[in-house]
């Protein structure tokens, strides 16, 4: 075990001090952590990591840092305590507790889930043939989740005969989960338990097979598929598949008709698929078409063809389609064709229509497209900033469209949409309680001029009873792996528009809002657009009077997070305060040690470091690396211990880092979620103590003097 300069007795009397009062909050000291000089050598360069020791997680010099820095926190803003406490009655009294989910029918049942007062989880449930008919529990997550900090109910899928359930359960939050299956007409769980796997899993039609995916305990990518026979030892369970390149990873999934059992092969920039009929399920995965460099695309079944989503000779995507018989790329055919303006997202097949999820100018748009070739239309949303999204839709022989619609002032709503008639009707919409009008609030999507010219949108809400500006506005991106922030509703923001705030999202480069070109330019090589892009859409609101420089935030999540270290680098009196969650900010260190979670994998979006152009170019930005003696803005970083995602010591090393370099006095504070992984806590009224803790920290920050 590595001994730090600083022993862990260090931490503990601190802890002491701040426990018994012996000092007043307003003159308490922050946690000082040991320094372990680690020489990092790459390309003939060396870098010295002097909190390198912190990711030794059974060190318990490590576990009393992080304790005493979420003591510190605490500590630091314990004043707010009463402010937390109000505000997270506010945003869970908005929960409707007893709620329910819209059903959805498959095979003769209608499935839906539904929440109980005071209750955690959800509970999953069907009736059959009727919603009038007896309600049949299929799982209650409560009942798992008995006796657990954590829990997570996942990959819930129903056997071919109606009669199964498999589902996947986590207590730790690493998402390594065990497989388990439950006889639906019995409630009785059966024998079969499969452990450390990755919770993905689709059944054969035989009612007895099962094919599930199994990651590497290390590096979490999953890369073998098995194959378990309901009543058989999973010591005796197949391996069907080995992705063996360790850039990709795959899962496996059965196709909207039930046809076929499809395993994908995914890495960044390149897919490749393999088939077989679900009714054989011990037949030999063919390839659906050999895996190319570059060429990423996705496939479904209806009728006697393979539906094809490709960007072969299509930087936005096209729809193909090709017999079942014969999936050579020489027999492909063109359903819809390449746009240079539109972005094909994703489809959905019915047995009379094609739905296509497209973006324009930014915006998703849902187009129906009868077989028949007549009758042509999209669905018109009404609002100019929003988020549209194909729901859940498992039946083929349907003219209902089954879609959901967001916008920052209306909540979450669900619509049945009849694609002959085109009736549009709202199933459900989130109900939010304590008194919600969605006309208090307005929504604007404003156009900052980037650096290089580019126009960057900015969805942006406030209280129609508060001046424009200059008021405090809280600005979040996210700007990486093609993810398109859009400008949905939520309700914790509540809290923080009736309290005088603007809530802003800027639509930087790195997701694909315009499309891949807008992805394109903002990885890799040029990742840079990402940051540049966010400031100059925080230099926009200002210039507008939208906001000051005093009363702005900026906040970002995971790589979002890297986003966020990157900008208080190189801009940190832009901002009043910085909030970080689970920030992804040791880029170099990281994506060098091939045994991390998802370093091999995401070599074509950040770049592979052992080429020396793209280690230059990730040093130049890497937060980690630059973090420097001058003064940075009000800062609340986020953890979680057992993340799998970004591993918990990033951020901690980072605070660290920075607590010994910064020049200024104002607050650094790093909360790690010891209980927790990357999507914090997994209760649903739980999480939002921690949102509590970042609007607070952020409310705080504005307070009058």
């Amino acid at each position: 075990m590595t001994k730090a300069i600083f022993p862990v007795a260090f931490l503990l009397v601190g802890l002491f001090l701040m426990a018994c009062g012996c000092r007043r909050p307003e003159v308490l000291q922050p946690p000082v952590t040991g320094r372990v000089p680690h020489t990092l050598e790459a390309h003939g360069q060396t870098r010295v990591d002097n909190y390198f020791w912190l990711k030794e997680r059974e060190n318990p010099e490590v576990v009393a840092y992080l304790q005493a820095e979420n003591t510190y926190t605490n500590s630091v803003l314990e004043h707010t305590n009463a402010l937390q406490e109000t505000l997270f009655e506010e945003m869970t009294g908005r929960i409707k507790q007893d709620d329910e989910s819209v059903p959805y029918f498959k095979r003769g049942y209608h499935y839906y889930h539904r929440f109980e007062e005071g209750k955690e989880y959800p509970i999953y449930c069907r009736r059959e043939t009727s919603m009038d008919a007896d309600e049949q529990i299929m799982l209650d997550v409560n009942q798992l989740a008995v006796g657990h900090e954590y829990f997570a109910a996942h990959g819930l899928e129903v056997s071919s005969d109606n009669n199964l359930l498999a589902f996947a359960e986590d207590a730790i939050g690493r998402r390594i989960y065990s497989l388990r299956f439950k006889d639906l007409t019995t409630g009785e769980l059966l024998p079969d338990a499969i452990p450390e796997v990755t919770g993905n899993v689709a059944w054969a039609n035989d009612n007895r097979t099962v094919f599930y995916t199994r990651q590497n305990l290390e590096t979490l990518r999953p890369h073998l598929v098995y194959r378990h026979i309901l009543g058989t030892s999973p010591a005796d369970d197949a391996v069907i598949f080995d992705e063996t390149d360790e850039t990709f990873q795959c899962s496996i999934e059965k196709t909207k008709s039930e046809r076929f059992l499809v395993i994908h092969s995914d890495s960044t920039l390149t897919n490749e698929a393999r088939f077989i009929e679900a009714d054989s399920p011990t037949d030999e995965f063919a390839v659906f078409l050999p895996r190319q460099r570059g060429h990423e695309y996705s496939i479904d079944h209806f009728g006697d063809r393979f539906y094809i989503r490709t960007n072969h000779e299509a930087t936005n995507f096209r729809l193909m389609s090709t017999p079942v018989g014969d999936t050579d790329l020489a027999h492909w055919q063109e359903v819809i064709p390449h746009r240079e303006d539109i972005y094909l997202a994703a489809f959905e097949i019915f047995r009379d229509h094609l739905v296509v999820s497209e973006r324009e100018n930014a915006l998703i748009q849902l187009r129906i497209k009868p077989w028949t070739g007549e009758g042509e239309h999209s669905v018109d949303f009404g609002q100019d900033a929003y988020d549209a999204w194909i729901d859940n839709n498992p039946e083929l022989n349907t003219t209902m469209l089954r879609f959901g619609f967001s916008s920052l002032t209306t909540p979450d709503s669900i619509f049945d949409y009849d694609m002959v008639t085109r009736e549009k009707k709202l199933k459900k919409q989130e109900e939010i309680l304590g008194g919600f009008v969605s006309a208090n609030y307005i929504a604007k999507r404003l156009f900052a001029t980037a650096r290089n010219g580019v126009k960057v949108p900015i969805s942006l809400v406030r209280r129609t009873d508060v001046e424009a500006g200059p008021i405090p506005v809280v600005l979040y991106a996210y700007g990486s792996y093609g993810y398109s922030m859009d400008a949905d509703f939520r309700s914790d923001h509540l809290s923080l528009l009736d309290r005088g705030f603007a809530y802003a999202i800027a639509h930087v480069r790195g997701g694909q809002e315009y499309g891949r070109r807008w992805y394109e330019d903002g990885k890799l090589l040029k990742k840079k657009n990402t940051f540049t892009d966010f400031i100059d859409c925080a230099e926009f609101l200002i210039a507008e009077g939208y906001t000051t420089s005093d009363q702005l935030f900026a906040m970002g999540g995971s790589a979002g997070g890297l986003l966020m270290g990157a900008v208080v680098n190189n801009r940190p009196e832009l901002f009043k305060g910085v909030v970080a969650q689970v920030p992804f900010v040791d880029v170099i260190t990281t994506m060098m040690d091939p045994d991390i979670p998802l370093t091999t994998s995401e070599y074509d979006e950040w770049g592979n470091p052992n080429d020396r152009e793209s280690y230059d170019y990730m040093l130049s930005y890497s937060p980690y690396d630059h973090v420097e003696a001058k003064a940075y803005p009000s800062m609340l970083v986020t953890a979680g211990f057992h993340d799998s995602q970004v591993q918990y010591w990033e951020p901690a090393k980072w605070v660290a880092k920075m607590r010994a370099l910064k020049t200024d006095d104002h607050l650094l504070l790093l909360h790690t979620n010891m209980e927790a992984g990357h999507g914090g806590a997994s209760g649903r009224f739980q999480r939002y103590r921690e949102t509590a803790l970042t609007y607070a920290f952020m409310l705080d920050q504005i307070k009058p003097e």
